[in-house]
Order: C-alpha cells, then structure tokens, then sequence
C-alpha cells in the first residue's frame, strides 16, 4: 500500500516536487493532504496511528531520498553507495556491508536522483549522464546514470559531520598523534605550503577541514572546490565553486579560471578542495609569487607518489615544461605533505608528514618528520595498534618558526623507540 500510494502522489504532484518556488515546508503539507485523499480512496480500514504512520513515511518516502532517508539519518553510516535500485551498499567504521534497503523501479531511483542535482543547479539527462552535486548538508553526491551505468542508475553519497570533525577528533580516532597536531599547527599558523595526499575515500577533505581550523580569524580565506565541501569555521571566507556547461555546451567556468580570479580577490589564503588538472600550474605559481600558506589535497598513495602526481597535472596545463624546470616549481612552492591512508582495518591514519626540502640534481629531495609504525601488530579485532611516530629529524622550516615566534615544543621529534630501549 505504501508503494501504491507513493507512486500515485509521484502521478499527482509531479514537477512539483522540483519546483523550487515552493519550499520545502509547502511542499509537505501539500503531499499530506493529497496522501490522505490518496488512503481515504484505497477504503483500507486503518487505525488513526498506522493512518499518522504511513502518511509520515510515505512522505518521507517522496520528499525525501526514499529508501537512502534513514541511512542518510544514520550517524554511522558514512557513505551509501547505489549500484543499482535494488543494491544498496553502505560504509559503517570502515567496513562495507550490503543493506535491505531498496528503490521501489529504475524510475523512483531517478526521481530521487534528479531532486538531488536539480536543488543545486545541476542537470541529468541522456546528454549529460554524469554528474557531481551535493545535499543540502554538504554531503557529496556522484550520480551515473544509462547508457553509462549499463545495470542500472547509480548513486554514490559521502557523508559528510553536521559538527565538522576537529583536532582532538582525529586524534582520539588515532588518526594523528598530539606531537604531530601541534606541529601541523604550527606549519599552518608559519603560512608553510601544505599538501594532503592520500587515496579515495582515506579523509583528504576532512583532514584539510581540521588543518584550516588553525588558520588566525582575521586572514583573508578563498576556497575553490569542484563541489562545495569544505567546512571553513572562520568567518571572513569567499567560497568559489566550478560550474559545469549548460545544455549548449557552454558556460563552463574551471577551478583553474576560479583560481586565477581568486588572485585578484586579495587572499590571504587559498584553499583549493582538489587539484586534479591544469590549475595545479596555476596553483604551483600563486605559492611561488607570493601567496604562501595555500592548503591542498591530491590524489596519491606516498609522499613521493605526490610530488610524481603533481608533476603529471602540471603537464595537463598544456605548457610546453622540461620536467627538470616543473620540478623546481614543486621543489620551491611545497613545504609540506600529509599523506593520509585507510588501513586494512578500515581506520584512517596518517602515515606520513614530510618536508620538501628542495632539488639535488634533478630529483625533488623529501624528508620524513614522522611515519606511522606498523611493528606494534594489531589487537584481538584485527585493529592496528601502530601509531606515527617522529623520525627524530627536525624540519628545515622549524628556523622559519623561531623567526616569526612560533614555538615547537622539542618532545614533538622524540622518538619513542630510542626511548622505550633505554628502558
């Protein structure tokens, strides 16, 4: 019954439910009354609670995102993923694991999707299959639909913290360790050229979340995303974000256009939500020229993967570049990269926090200040019990430090295992 009646408010209601003139709390009260006038006409004797009931949920059903509602309400679930209207996968601690959940056909999985990327603009259709968009809470949406999606519409959603995750979080989490919070601190507060790499769905977005939480309240913050995530706690921000082309083709405006306007915006700090092309020049130049502290994240799987990977996107850029001159480039602009990984027990930890120190002949020199130490084995529930621990090798960058008054506390480049043999 509650699928005849959702079906039949879909054939009542119809555009409605993307008509943008009406808001949210109109649109409810309209689909009550015409869902109690869809129930009194089914002639189903119902109590006045299971009547209250399935009004709520078959609204609920329609408004909302129908069978990805109360997985979207789940506080565990970090991402949901639809292979197709009968598939419905999620995340929990870092775990996948299938659902009872599903979409009633093909087409309730697409409604559902076009009422997602039509609230921010988007469009979906045969022309344009793919799409990137966002919920209302932030929450990332990636949508493929036919003839790309061959078995069927799929849907992916990241989740993202209605309370935006800070330092003390990821360290109880065991992401990071409070020696390395007080230096990322102080890289941040040192206007330092920050890097976060890692893989898919390892935190990039969220570790750079925490990272702009150090950044003074009374800087000037541009963030440039494809699709706005970011999280940004302090109030003088402009947030940028790329447009795709309309249904002719055009009208595009690029990160990396996003990124050569901001430099006309008088920032004190860019925070770009991803290089993944050409923008990475442009962005290797604002660092060079004068705009330091910028905040990034990159696709890559090591320190030395990242310095690789920018070079690739710097060759995107179509500038006819010796390798030797990118390299520079990189070497000069980048102080620092955080690279952030989710281990086989589904924790996120960062494994990684280097220095770029410069060019020895033509290779970009690194150097670890910590690394996570997989010796301590795991525990009973196969969780590792490795933590980062410092090299003991201190940073170039911390003279810059002493410069400017900002202190470093010495035991942050301890290394535990030197101490733990004296003992």
């Amino acid at each position: 019954m509650k699928q005849r009646a959702a079906t039949s408010l879909f054939e009542r209601l119809g555009a409605r439910f993307n008509d943008s003139t009406v808001t949210e709390a109109e649109l409810r009260s309209i689909a009550r009354d015409e869902l109690t006038r869809i129930i009194d006409a089914e002639q189903v004797p119902l109590s006045a609670d299971e009547r209250t009931r399935l009004v709520a949920d078959v609204a609920d059903d329609v408004l909302g995102y129908g069978p990805l509602q109360r997985l979207l309400e789940d506080p565990a679930v970090t991402e949901i993923m639809v292979n197709r209207m009968d598939q419905i996968y999620v995340e929990r601690k870092g775990q996948l694991m299938l659902t009872d959940s599903r979409f009633s056909s093909e087409e309730h999985l697409r409604k559902v999707i076009e009422r997602i990327v039509s609230k921010v603009g988007r469009r979906i259709d045969e022309s344009s299959p793919l799409v990137d968009a966002r919920l209302e809470d932030g929450s990332r949406v990636n949508a493929v639909i036919p003839p790309l999606a061959v078995g069927g519409s799929s849907l992916t959603i990241r989740k993202f913290s209605k309370v935006p995750l800070t330092v003390r979080n990821l360290i109880d989490f065991g992401t990071l360790t409070p020696e390395m919070a007080e230096l990322l601190n102080a890289c941040v507060r040192a206007k330092l050229n920050i890097i976060v790499s890692g893989g898919t769905g390892t935190g990039k977005t969220t570790l750079l979340n925490v990272l702009s939480s150090f950044l003074p309240a009374n800087e000037r913050i541009v963030t440039i995303e494809d699709a706005v995530e970011l999280q940004i706690q302090q109030e003088h921000v402009v947030r940028l974000e790329s447009r795709p082309p309309n249904t002719e083709g055009k009208g595009a405006v690029t990160i990396r256009e996003l990124l050569r306007n901001s430099l006309r915006m008088r920032p004190d700090r860019i925070v770009v939500g991803e290089v993944r092309g050409g923008e990475s020049l442009d962005m290797l130049q604002a660092m060079n020229t004068g705009h330091d502290g910028s905040l990034s994240t990159v696709h890559s799987n090591s320190p030395r993967d990242a310095i690789a990977r920018l070079e690739t996107l710097v060759l995107m850029a179509g500038m006819d570049l010796p390798l030797r001159a990118i390299r520079e480039q990189i070497a000069s602009a980048v102080n620092l990269i955080v690279q952030i990984s989710r281990l086989r027990d589904g924790s996120r930890r960062i494994t990684h926090v280097t220095e770029v120190q410069g060019m020895e002949g033509d290779i970009v020199t690194l150097q670890d200040a910590f690394v996570f130490d997989y010796s301590a084995g795991v525990d009973a529930h196969g969780r590792f019990l490795g933590r980062p621990v410092a090299t003991g090798i201190r940073p170039r960058f911390i003279d810059r430090f002493e410069d400017l008054g900002i202190h470093v506390s010495p035991a942050v480049f301890a290394t535990p295992p030197v101490q733990s043999q004296k003992a």
